[in-house]
């Protein structure tokens, strides 16, 4: 071959070797991962948990509050000397072609929108809990996972814990004989929210962006960040703000998936405000032949009573989930086992880097994620309609009773309804 041609033909394949170890780069499940985290108050603890986990890039930075993006940016800044890019609208995030996953932590009536946005613009997903703000949207989001083959993970954080699998897995070897029972708690100390005032919308929010896909109101002093937990237009009360955790693992460890009949019970007891939901109550599910409750405690911390997250109770004893680990009873009460291991976000998340590299599968699927947040939303219908709702897992429906199943979904903004 002349000279010339032969350096020519060399320069292309060179060329060519070159486009394709790009493109290798790019397909390989080690591959660095881009990513976005859209709402950055609880979405603040997902960027300093990518910030600890190697092969993750923060290109985008999500909120309506430009206070929290600033904040955010300049964590990510400081770590990486690298400045992702800021974005108040999540679907111009989504056009980003290079794109790989989408962290959603905003409000839990952006919840499902969101994730069915980016599953279908091709992102994989990791979604706080509860993951849909309705029992309609916990169809829709594993409706939108399977129909664009999306990873969706859900932010029940203790599905990745070492310690508290471990403990899961005596429960299915038989630790303490058939699983009968399951008693969860929480308590805390939350004040009054007061007397909502109608006010100027501040500066630093994008208010009717925050509305997002739920119907506008106007805007009141006592709503943002935090208190829309509590209004049923926006909010899933205490049992789809912390209820989803613990009747998550009371799902896990009685090994079921949903439950015969539902019943709740309580009220908003403390002060006299414009909370909706009810801060003390119980909620019970029959499975067939098991149940679980949950018992909350929002506004007093009960000192006196110190519980685990979770009790179990079977044929031979009894398994207390706290922390991040477990303790073994025999019938006498007497500690016969235990474990532990690491907690914290970093683990969950890191799970769910792994799953999109192919190197493991979730801890927390979004199909079997939802079925514990189904839990919390039927507790909060049979709450709201006042009596005992039965639940029929075949028709996926609340059968018998036309007034619940009016609360199984909810109304929208023009143009937002989640399509699938």
């Amino acid at each position: 071959m002349h000279r010339r041609r032969f350096l020519g033909a060399a320069g292309m394949s060179l060329a060519a070797m070159s486009t394709f170890s790009t493109w290798a780069a790019d397909q390989s499940p080690n591959r660095r991962l881009r990513v976005a985290v859209m709402g950055l108050g609880r979405g603040y603890d997902h960027v300093r948990a990518l910030l600890e986990l190697p092969g993750v890039e923060i290109a985008w930075l999500c909120d309506v509050d430009q206070r929290r993006m600033d904040r955010a940016a300049e964590a990510v800044f400081k770590q990486t000397n690298q400045r992702p890019v800021l974005q108040k609208d999540i679907r111009k995030v989504l056009e980003d072609a290079k794109l790989d996953a989408l962290f959603i932590a905003a409000p839990n009536f952006w919840h499902t929108p969101a994730a069915v946005m980016a599953c279908a613009a091709g992102k994989h997903v990791y979604v706080e809990k509860p993951g849909s703000g309705t029992a309609q949207e916990s169809q829709w989001i594993v409706a939108a996972a399977r129909k664009y083959k999306r990873l969706v993970q859900m932010g029940n954080q203790r599905r990745s814990f070492p310690g508290i699998i471990e403990g899961m897995n005596r429960l299915r070897e038989g630790v303490i004989g058939r699983v009968i029972t399951a008693r969860c708690w929480y308590v805390n100390s939350r004040g009054s929210i007061g007397r909502g005032q109608p006010a100027p919308v501040p500066e630093w929010l994008d208010y009717s962006l925050w509305q997002g896909p739920v119907p506008e109101r106007p805007y009141r002093d006592n709503l943002v960040h935090y208190n829309w937990h509590w209004m049923w237009h926006w909010g899933n009360g205490e049992l789809g703000n912390n209820g989803v955790h613990y009747l998550d693992l009371a799902r896990w460890g009685l090994g079921v998936d949903a439950p015969q009949q539902v019943s709740c019970t309580g009220g908003r007891y403390h002060f006299e405000d414009d909370q909706e939901t009810p801060d003390t109550g119980v909620v019970t599910y029959d499975f067939g032949r098991s149940y679980a409750t949950w018992e909350w405690s929002s506004c007093h911390p009960r000192p006196t009573e110190k519980f685990g997250l979770v009790h179990f109770y079977g044929e031979k004893g009894s398994m207390i989930v706290e922390g991040a680990g477990y303790r073994v009873l025999d019938l006498k009460g007497v500690e016969i086992a235990k474990g532990s291991g690491p907690a914290g976000d970093k683990v969950h998340i890191g799970n769910f880097l792994d799953a999109i590299r192919e190197e493991a599968k979730l801890n927390s699927e979004i199909g079997e994620a939802q079925k514990s947040a189904l839990l919390c939303h039927l507790g909060n219908i049979a709450w709201r309609v006042g009596r005992i709702i039965r639940y029929d897992a075949a028709k996926a429906a609340i059968v018998g009773d036309a007034e619940a199943m009016k609360l199984w979904g909810r109304q929208y903004r023009p143009g937002w309804i989640p399509k699938v």
